[in-house]
């Protein structure tokens, strides 16, 4: 009875850790990293960006990742930013559904093409992404960022930061799962 109850709660941990693995982990600008010269519109083109995912960028601490307003992204806008990190390695978890907006803040490194803008999804859906052609004027008023009223439920545009995340590959989640299994026949 004790070994079935052991079995089991191997069971509960595997499913309970298979979970986090459903996010999908994004290098920013794949090799080249957050650096000049890349172009991040096509490097995020054909992405869907779910919450929970997260985003990696990997760059010299001669550059920053700053989450940025609507506007000051267009206009590449330095020195207002929602969130701001130089560590060389920033890692930002995409918490809330809504388009994000990042740059690079030194000054002039936006204009030659350090910005990215990911439009975020729900991560309970699985239909594919129908989003409108880049050719568009005006982006529709779900892309720009939310603001605070007592009316609406408030959502946290800041994201923190940190150097590393951690998730559990499928493959080891699959293992993990049939090891448990096994364990629970064999008790």
């Amino acid at each position: 009875m004790a070994s079935s109850s052991m079995g089991m709660a191997c069971l509960l941990l595997v499913l309970c850790m298979a979970a986090p693995s459903l996010a999908t982990v994004y290098t920013v600008g794949d090799t080249s990293g957050w650096t000049t010269g890349v172009d991040y519109s096509t490097w995020a083109n054909g992405k869907t960006f779910k919450a929970g995912d997260s985003l990696v960028f990997n760059y010299p601490t001669s550059h920053t990742v700053d989450e940025v307003s609507s506007s000051d992204y267009s206009t590449c806008t330095v020195g207002n930013a929602i969130t701001t990190d130089n560590s060389g390695a920033t890692t930002v978890a995409l918490k809330t559904t809504g388009t994000h907006y990042f740059i690079c803040g030194v000054v002039g490194h936006c204009g030659n093409g350090m910005k990215l803008a990911v439009k975020v999804e729900s991560g309970s859906s699985t239909a594919p992404s129908k989003s409108p052609t880049s050719s568009s004027s005006s982006p529709p008023s779900s892309d720009k960022p939310s603001t605070t009223t007592p009316s609406t439920t408030t959502t946290t545009t800041n994201v923190p930061y940190s150097s590393s995340s951690w998730s559990l590959s499928p493959f080891l989640a699959f293992v993990t799962a049939w090891v448990a299994l096994i364990v629970m026949f064999i008790s």
